[in-house]
């Protein structure tokens, strides 16, 4: 991505630019393998005046992953109207929108890159695995989630991220199939924790009872039917 024409640009406008461009470089290959020299051309500026805006690749670095971290996080923002499950299916739709379009850089983001064990690029993850976590929180209409609800919005959080890396891997699996899988995933661990807990059943009921037959969750539970044996009981007949 080049500017074509320099022109004289003012203090942030420049910092946004090189940033713009670090990050879509970050885009393509990994961080690692993007050098300053790369960084200036692509912005049509010298290699001098990219540290001039920069002390260092590290800086700059950052400062991308900060912008790729901004935009991810609110990937999952959604408005909360219509079922939990279409809502989700949309949010995993923009999640994997980022992951498809991003790669290496999502990489970087999640697994640290060139700042792997840095307190800043740590603190950018947690951040948004936390924006995550209280998404869906809201999506759930709960303030003060019980120690059950965090553990399992928690899991299922990780769980995308996991599995956003791994299909990064050679995209084995349809990338349709992952985002309704793990809408399917949420459901399966609020309905495993659901029969331990009073209140995460509390929960479960109230998100099924306003999902449609043809959602997201209801097409789980026509899968997960055609799977359970027909076992024959007393009298004859059989049951499912």
């Amino acid at each position: 991505m080049t500017t074509g024409v320099r022109r004289r640009m003012g203090v942030e406008e420049r910092k946004q630019q090189l940033i713009g461009v670090a990050l879509e470089l970050f885009s393509h290959r990994s961080p690692d393998e993007v050098s300053i020299d790369e960084i200036a051309a692509a912005a049509g500026i010298s290699r001098p005046l990219v540290y001039h805006y920069f002390p260092g690749k590290q800086s700059l670095y950052e400062a991308a992953l900060r912008r790729a971290a901004d935009e991810l996080a609110a990937r999952f923002l959604e408005p909360p109207q219509g079922p939990l499950g279409g809502r989700l299916l949309r949010v995993m739709g923009r999640f994997f929108d980022f992951v498809d379009d991003h790669g290496p850089g999502f990489a970087a983001l999640m697994r640290g890159g060139p700042a792997v064990g840095s307190s800043t690029t740590n603190a950018m993850i947690d951040e948004v695995r936390q924006a995550a976590y209280e998404q869906i929180l809201a999506h759930l209409d709960v303030e003060t989630p019980s120690a059950r609800l965090e553990l399992v919005v928690r899991s299922w959080v990780s769980l995308a991220e996991s599995t956003a890396l791994l299909w990064l891997d050679g995209r084995r699996v349809p990338r349709a199939e992952l985002e309704l899988q793990l809408v399917h995933d949420f459901a399966a661990l609020a309905a495993v924790s659901a029969a331990y807990d009073t209140e995460m059943a509390d929960i479960l009921i109230r998100i099924l009872a306003d999902e449609p037959a043809d959602g997201p969750f209801g097409e789980l539970v026509v899968r997960l039917m055609t799977l359970v044996p027909r076992v024959p009981v007393q009298g004859g007949q059989a049951a499912l």
